[in-house]
């Protein structure tokens, strides 16, 4: 066996396991509370910082000129905010707490915005990433307006106002997002040494996005192994992101198609900002819709393994 080609092929998926493993094999050690606490720390300033360089990399090899709105976006940002708008009508139906909890773990689904990593994923499948960073920016406001207004519907406990929970959304999201790029078209404009060393080093903001997810995958199972659910809403969870996730990349791979950018449509649509989608879940609605977020990092991530496999076979 070519190990070469071997883990060109499974980089992702090795990656998934590896962030697993590490942390079953952290939780043998018997850590002491202190030393778990600073773990985690740790982590939430060494994701962003990854996403950071990531975007900031992509960014230096893309023009500003070429962020431009679509046709499909348009589209894509309807549907997305019109299953969520439904779930959140169905939510008003029900009296029982475990619908309620299923209910909003899908209207969050839907509502979730582009992951920043997104780009990178559709650079290495020959997608536009112009057009991919200009609908995450347009996504991410639109879901921070959206999230805003409903999570006093669904969860009227909370006592946030729409204000305040717009600036919490827009104050974690949006430095990730204007940041790298303004730190791209400074390299791009003052630092054509740096931007060529950058850009010469291969699939660098990929090797990082293969760390940062798998951070997100450690993260992700020690939420899913900590949650509270019945197995029987987990289950359900677990099947509605899955369904969720399908929906997804099918609709943006289907619209995409007819503007000739079924790729970037389809990573625009499909791959989420699952660390947002767990924050939102415990800070704006029941905290055991970071459930929901927890699958979709494992299904979005298994999808675009699959697909960076098939990428990555010899053409005939």
């Amino acid at each position: 066996m070519n190990i070469k080609r071997f883990l060109k092929d499974w980089s992702l998926p090795l990656s998934l396991v590896t962030g697993a493993v590490c942390y079953f094999f952290g939780r043998s050690l018997g850590l002491s509370t202190q030393a778990r606490e600073t773990i985690l720390e740790s982590i939430n300033y060494i994701q962003p910082t990854l996403i950071f360089c990531m975007l900031a990399l992509t960014f230096c090899r893309i023009r500003l000129q070429d962020m431009r709105l679509k046709g499909w976006q348009w589209w894509l940002l309807a549907f997305q905010a019109g299953v969520a708008t439904l779930f959140c009508l169905l939510h008003e139906t029900t009296e029982d707490s475990s619908s309620h909890v299923f209910l909003q773990s899908m209207m969050l689904l839907f509502l979730c915005p582009t992951a920043t990593a997104a780009a990178v994923v559709t650079a290495k499948l020959d997608g536009n990433v112009g057009s991919l960073a200009a609908y995450t920016m347009l996504i991410n406001l639109a879901a921070a307006v959206l999230i805003s207004a409903y999570s006093p519907l669904v969860n009227p406990t909370g006592g946030l106002s729409f204000w305040l929970s717009f600036w919490m959304i827009i104050r974690k999201v949006f430095p990730l997002l204007i940041g790298p790029m303004l730190a791209g078209l400074i390299i791009r404009r003052f630092s054509p040494t740096l931007l060529h060393w950058l850009t010469s080093i291969p699939d660098l903001a990929f090797y990082l996005w293969l760390v940062s997810s798998s951070l997100a995958i450690a993260v992700t199972t020690r939420i899913l192994v900590h949650a509270e659910v019945s197995w029987l809403l987990c289950l359900l969870i677990l099947i509605g992101s899955l369904v969720a996730c399908f929906m997804q990349f099918a609709t943006g791979r289907l619209v995409g198609r007819r503007y000739e950018e079924a790729v970037t449509a389809g990573q625009a649509c499909g791959q989420k900002n699952t660390v947002l989608a767990i924050w939102v879940g415990y800070t704006f609605l029941d905290p055991l819709t970071s459930v929901a977020g927890g699958f979709y990092t494992i299904w979005h991530n298994v999808f675009n393994a699959w697909q960076l496999y098939k990428r990555n076979q010899p053409r005939k």
